[in-house]
């Protein structure tokens, strides 16, 4: 299993080809079509991003001792982001994420190139991806 620093490399390493910003905008576009899309079940009201623009779903169940994140969302642009949170956080243990930065989201340059809203949903998005691995850490323990 990959370590969240070494996705987190990939992804910097992946978006640093692209010269400009509409190929890193049609790359997060694809990468939101790779997504493990959250089942219907679990597109609930619970499991909704507040302070997201458009509608974004995620779900986390433990397998083993890590968590394992499914999503979706009613955007494209929206659904590449979380798609490379999910990439990042999913199949890790509630501490590596508790203990995982994001500067990498720097390093690609994402927070910058997003519309305000947009940014503030990123920031809800990780919020909630920590608040699964609190909650999971807890039960584990």
């Amino acid at each position: 299993m990959q370590s969240i620093k070494d996705i987190q490399a990939d992804i910097i390493d992946e978006f640093s080809m692209f010269e400009d910003w509409e190929e890193r905008y049609q790359y997060m576009i694809d990468l939101g079509k790779t997504l493990p899309l959250i089942s219907q079940e679990f597109k609930t009201e619970e499991n909704i991003i507040k302070g997201c623009q458009s509608k974004v779903w995620v779900h986390a169940e433990i397998e083993n001792t890590n968590i394992v994140f499914t999503a979706d969302s009613d955007a494209i642009i929206t659904k590449g982001i979380i798609a490379i949170l999910i990439r990042v956080f999913s199949n890790q243990s509630p501490a590596a994420i508790l203990e995982a930065n994001t500067d990498f989201i720097d390093q690609i340059g994402l927070k910058e190139h997003l519309s305000a809203t947009r940014a503030n949903g990123l920031v809800s998005m990780i919020k909630q991806i920590k608040m699964y691995a609190i909650a999971y850490q807890a039960q584990l323990n």
